[in-house]
C-alpha cells in the first residue's frame, strides 16, 4: 500500500497503525483529541478507570511491542505472577494458577508508552484532525475527508482531502461509520446490543507496605448467590505505577457507585480482604470517578452481502461489550493481530476485508459469549438469550464453584477468562469430569 489512514488515535488505532507499518510506505493516524503531555488524549471518557489487561492481550503487547514490559516495569508498573494475582468468588480465594501473569498498570501509562512507540515509527505519521466522511469511488473507500482539528469545532477551516488505500475505523464506540456508508448508498453493518445498566467507579490510594504480596485482586459474586449487591459487589484493585493503587467497583441499575468518598470505603470494607485493607490503610487520591455503560454492542460486518473495499474496523466501534471483564485492551490487540494475518495472506488492500472481519469475529465472539452468559444472569437483564445459554450457563456456574477448589478446574477457566482459549473450551468433556469429581469429594 502506499497510504493507510487510521481513524482514531487510541490503543486501538495505535494497535492497527503498528501493524499497518509493515504493509504500508505511509501510515497517517488522524487523531482529533488535544493531546497532553502524555500523549494519551481525552477522548475515551473512560480512559481513567481501572483497566486489566489479560494475559494474551499482555502476549500481545509484548509481540508488536517487543521489550515494552521491561519499559513498564521499570517505570514503575508492576508485574504479578502466582500468588500476587488473586481471583475470588463470594469472599473466598480461588485456588492458585501458577502460570498467570498480570500486567499492573493504568491504562494512560501503558497507552503512552505505546503511543511512543508508534510516534517513532518511521512510516508513521500523526495528523490532529477531525473526520467528517469517507471518499468513495469504485465500490471502495478510497480516502477520508477530513478538517483541521487545532480549535474547537465552529471554528475549523475548509475540510481537505486524503487519500489511502486503506482506512481503519478507530473511532471507538462514537463512531460514524454507519451514517457515513448509509449516505454513500451502503447497508450499514447491523448491530447486536446488551442492555445491562452498569455502573463503574474507580479511585486511586497511596500504595506503601501493607499488602506486598498483591498486584492483582479480583472479586466477583458466586453463581450460588446471584448478584447481592449488599453482600458481594464486584470490586477490583491494581497496584499501577507512582505506588498506587487503582480501586473499581461496579454495580448494576440502582446500586451502581457514585463519587460519595464515605460510600465508597464503605463498599469497600464490604469486600475481600484487600480491597477492606486499602480502605482502612491507605489514603484516598483526589476525586472518584465514575462512568455508566448502559449497553454491550457489536457490529457484525459478517452479515451484510455487499461492502466497500479498503475499509475494516477495529477497537470498540467493532464490538463494545461489559468492561467488568476486562476485555477491551485485549481484544483491540488481537484484533490487529487478525488484521496482520489479513495482510500478510496477500489481500489486495482495495478489496472487501471479508477474510479479515471473518477472523476478527472469532475473537469478537469469544469476548461476546463468555460477558453475555455472565450478564444474563443478572436479573434485570433480559436477552437476547444464545442457543444453548441454559446449558452454557449451568456449566459455568459448575465450573466457578470447582475453580475455588481446585487449580487445574481454575487453569481451564482462567485461560478462557483471559482469552487464551475460546469458551468452548470450558464444555469439554474432561473440563466438566474434573468439576464434577472436585464438587463430588468437596
Amino acid at each position: 500500500m502506499k497510504r493507510a489512514v487510521v481513524l482514531g488515535g487510541s490503543i486501538a488505532g495505535l494497535y492497527a497503525a503498528r501493524v499497518l507499518s509493515d504493509h504500508a510506505d505511509e501510515v497517517v493516524v488522524l487523531e482529533a483529541d488535544d493531546l497532553g503531555e502524555d500523549g494519551t488524549g481525552r477522548g475515551a471518557p473512560q480512559r481513567q478507570q481501572l483497566h486489566a489487561l489479560l494475559s494474551m492481550g499482555h502476549t500481545h503487547l509484548e509481540r508488536w511491542f517487543p521489550g515494552i514490559t521491561g519499559e513498564l516495569v521499570a517505570g514503575g508498573a508492576r508485574l504479578g505472577t502466582g500468588p500476587e494475582v488473586q481471583f475470588y468468588v463470594d469472599g473466598v480465594l480461588k485456588a492458585p494458577v501458577p502460570e498467570l501473569r498480570m500486567l499492573g498498570a493504568s491504562r494512560p501509562f501503558i497507552e503512552s508508552r505505546v503511543r511512543r512507540r508508534v510516534m517513532a515509527l518511521p512510516r508513521v505519521r500523526f495528523l490532529h484532525g477531525r473526520a467528517h466522511d469517507l471518499l468513495f469511488g469504485d465500490g471502495r473507500v478510497r480516502g477520508v475527508r477530513y478538517s483541521a482539528a487545532d480549535g474547537p469545532p465552529d471554528t475549523e477551516g475548509p475540510p481537505s482531502e486524503l487519500d489511502a488505500d486503506l482506512v481503519v475505523d478507530a473511532m471507538g464506540r462514537a463512531s460514524r461509520l454507519g451514517t457515513w456508508l448509509l449516505r454513500a448508498g451502503w447497508e450499514q453493518p447491523p448491530q447486536r446490543r446488551m442492555r445491562i445498566d452498569l455502573g463503574y467507579a474507580t479511585a486511586v490510594f497511596r500504595r506503601g507496605d501493607e499488602l506486598p504480596g498483591t498486584v492483582v485482586a479480583h472479586a466477583s459474586p458466586g453463581p450460588a448467590s446471584g448478584y447481592q449487591p449488599t453482600l458481594s459487589e464486584p470490586g477490583a484493585m491494581v497496584a499501577v505505577e507512582d505506588d498506587r493503587w487503582m480501586v473499581v467497583l461496579a454495580g448494576y441499575t440502582d446500586h451502581r457507585p457514585g463519587r460519595d468518598p464515605a460510600d465508597f470505603l464503605a463498599r469497600m470494607r464490604r469486600c475481600v480482604t484487600p480491597l477492606h485493607e486499602v480502605a482502612d490503610r491507605c489514603a484516598l487520591l483526589g476525586d472518584i470517578q465514575t462512568f455508566h455503560f448502559p449497553e454491550s454492542r457489536r457490529r457484525d460486518v459478517t452479515r451484510l452481502r455487499r461492502f466497500p473495499g479498503g475499509l475494516v474496523a477495529v477497537g470498540d466501534s467493532l464490538a463494545s461489550v461489559n468492561p467488568i471483564y476486562g476485555q477491551g485492551l485485549t481484544l483491540a490487540a488481537l484484533q490487529a493481530s487478525c488484521l496482520s494475518a489479513y495482510l500478510r495472506a496477500g489481500a489486495a488492500p482495495h478489496a472487501p476485508a471479508w477474510d479479515y472481519f471473518r477472523r476478527a469475529a472469532v475473537v469478537v465472539d469469544a469476548a461476546w459469549q463468555l460477558s453475555a452468559t455472565a450478564d444474563l444472569a443478572q436479573p434485570h437483564v433480559n436477552g437476547p438469550y444464545p442457543r444453548g445459554y441454559r446449558f452454557a450457563r449451568w456449566a459455568v456456574d459448575k465450573l466457578t464453584e470447582a475453580s475455588v477448589l481446585d487449580s487445574g478446574v481454575n487453569q481451564a477457566f482462567m485461560d478462557v477468562v483471559h482469552m487464551r482459549r475460546h469458551p468452548k473450551a470450558l464444555t469439554r468433556p474432561q473440563v466438566l469430569a474434573r468439576a464434577a469429581r472436585v464438587l463430588a469429594t468437596r
